[in-house]
């Protein structure tokens, strides 16, 4: 009897710690730039199960953790610090298993799902960086080659589900590369006009449409991407100012443009070539990254609110936030405060929704 009951303690203990525990709910990984954390919010109850503290891992507080994107089944996760020059590999229990450093000033990532490759591009902070990306062995966090752009300031990155083609553009130059990734042969893309100053890609699901915005002109370009790694603009629509990240539907036929400084949502209609719809309200400060919930049914937004255009609610005065929209009405329905400044966010499978429910 008495070795029932202890058992039975035993087993309400176990059961209790794993209550209390990391959900298996997917992950949202949100970057605080501004105090060197990261902010792990669980997706389905849409509130920050934990967060990662770079100072605590033996990084200085200008660490700058900028962008991150994780492995489709969630077994690990990738983020680039800007001030340290590195690239971390983490765990689903939030443990470095693996970095590459001294990789100068990275920026974004693009992960190809297909393969071991990780992109890194450079960061939107680097006045002069080297003209030229990274690709990653994500299994060794090692430097297997580094692609030559020949323009200034790469920065927005994308590679098709495929794995067959990567894409890189220029913020100072109107130009954008195509990567044939088995052949490793490119092709370079000219646009005339005005700078356009590309933030970042999103792709279609079937590779046959890239789009990007640009933050000069306040327009997302629409690519045929269909002859890659040739790229031409199909259309060329007006959006909010300063377009930033963008995210397609698991079903190729919705963008989501997050327009830093009209603190804005245009919804993009990628069938027809037109913005449908305009979402604004509390919470969107200066809206950064964005992300899709694996059936589609949620968008989520980081919003660096450095100008103090969302006052926090909780303890911290500078907290930026992650607006979450309803995409069936496109309405916001929750605002989930994190840390200071936060910018790129990634889910996973490279934040990719695998469905659409809107």
């Amino acid at each position: 009897m008495r070795r029932f009951c202890l058992l039975f303690f035993l087993a309400c203990i176990i059961g209790t710690t794993a209550a209390a525990g990391p959900s298996s709910a997917p992950k949202l990984y949100v970057c605080n730039q501004g105090e060197a954390t990261v902010s792990i919010i669980d997706m389905a109850s849409q509130s920050v199960e934990t967060t990662v503290d770079l100072t605590e891992r033996g990084f200085s507080e200008n660490a700058k953790p900028h962008h991150v994107v994780a492995e489709p089944d969630g077994s690990h996760w990738y983020v680039t610090l800007i001030g340290a020059n590195t690239i971390l590999k983490f765990n689903r229990e939030n443990e470095i298993v693996g970095r590459l450093s001294s990789f100068e000033v990275p920026g974004l990532l693009a992960i190809d799902t297909a393969s071991d490759r990780l992109y890194a591009g450079r960061s939107m902070s680097a006045v002069d960086p080297p003209k030229s990306i990274g690709v990653i062995d994500r299994s060794t966090m090692t430097l297997s080659e580094e692609i030559d752009t020949f323009f200034p300031r790469p920065h927005p990155l994308s590679v098709t589900d495929s794995g067959a083609h990567a894409f890189v553009a220029s913020l100072a130059t109107n130009q954008l590369m195509g990567i044939d990734t088995a052949a490793g042969e490119t092709a370079l893309t000219r646009l005339g006009g005005t700078t356009q100053t590309l933030v970042q890609f999103a792709m279609t699901p079937d590779g046959s449409t890239l789009i990007g915005g640009g933050q000069r002109t306040g327009r997302l370009l629409l690519f045929d991407a269909t002859e890659a790694p040739a790229l031409s603009v199909t259309d060329t629509l007006k959006v909010g100012r300063e377009p930033w990240h963008p995210v397609i539907s698991g079903d190729g036929t919705t963008a989501y443009v997050p327009n830093k400084h009209s603190h804005s949502i245009s919804v993009v209609d990628l069938t027809n070539a037109g913005v449908t719809t305009t979402i604004e309200g509390n919470g969107l400060a200066q809206p950064h990254g964005t992300a899709l919930s694996p059936d589609g049914r949620y968008l989520f937004v980081s919003n660096n609110n450095r100008d103090g255009t969302y006052t926090p609610t909780g303890d911290t005065p500078e907290a930026g936030t992650v607006t979450v929209i309803d995409t069936r009405a496109n309405e916001i329905t929750t605002v989930i405060e994190v840390g200071t400044y936060p910018t790129g966010i990634g889910t996973v499978g490279g934040q990719r929704a695998t469905g659409s429910d809107r």
